[in-house]
């Protein structure tokens, strides 16, 4: 078995159909944790990482609330996760949500930023990609209570809650429930082709 010289684990058998960085293909979505906790040193190395992402008038809309397992925050954060989310969850190190900002200010004027949400994609794909050269697994999670999440994380208005991510250590399926087993494995990406079009969008590929 090969492995990763930045993480030590059992490298992927994906590959690319044209030459990438092995930290793309390497990096994949793990619920599989060992609940060790993270240094909040490495946490804000991700934090910093996803500081450098583009933002549309650089207005950075992205947030980021946390909380450290065992943490005084976490019973609050985690309670938000859904059932299915929480049986393998809770052996994450931290627990972080993703806010993006709907408006900014521009020469003294509140403007709508169009691309929030996008934005803040950037920001965490830059979060997950530097814990993954520290070692870290990350998984974005979309099933919480997204009705209670802005009041238990203190959202205002003017903001948008986009997902939940879990923070970790990977660990082997022994801790993991069984029903997520099968899925424990470094998903494929779809053909190129089926998503890329030059000049109009092409349906026929869905």
């Amino acid at each position: 078995m090969s492995f990763d010289i930045l993480t030590k684990w059992p490298t992927t058998t994906r590959q690319s159909d044209y030459p990438v960085d092995p930290i793309f293909t390497g990096r994949w979505s793990s619920r599989a944790l060992t609940g060790e906790p993270i240094p909040e040193t490495d946490l804000y190395t991700c934090f910093e990482a996803a500081r450098w992402a583009p933002s549309a008038f650089n207005a950075q809309p992205w947030r980021f609330i946390y909380a450290h397992r065992d943490g005084r925050d976490w019973d609050a954060l985690f309670s938000l996760l859904n059932a299915k989310n929480q049986s393998w969850a809770h052996k994450a190190s931290a627990i972080i949500f993703v806010v993006s900002r709907k408006d900014f200010i521009f020469q003294d004027q509140t403007v709508p930023v169009g691309s929030h949400s996008f934005d803040a994609g950037a920001a965490w794909g830059a979060f997950a990609h530097q814990a993954h050269l520290l070692g870290y697994s990350t998984r974005a999670i979309g099933g919480f209570d997204r009705k209670a999440a802005p009041d238990i994380l203190s959202v205002p208005d003017n903001h948008h809650v986009e997902a939940a991510i879990a923070i970790g250590r990977r660990a082997g399926l022994d801790d993991l429930p069984e029903t997520f087993h099968a899925q424990e494995t470094p998903s494929m990406r779809r053909p190129l082709q089926t998503f890329v079009f030059e000049g109009r969008f092409h349906s026929s590929h869905d």
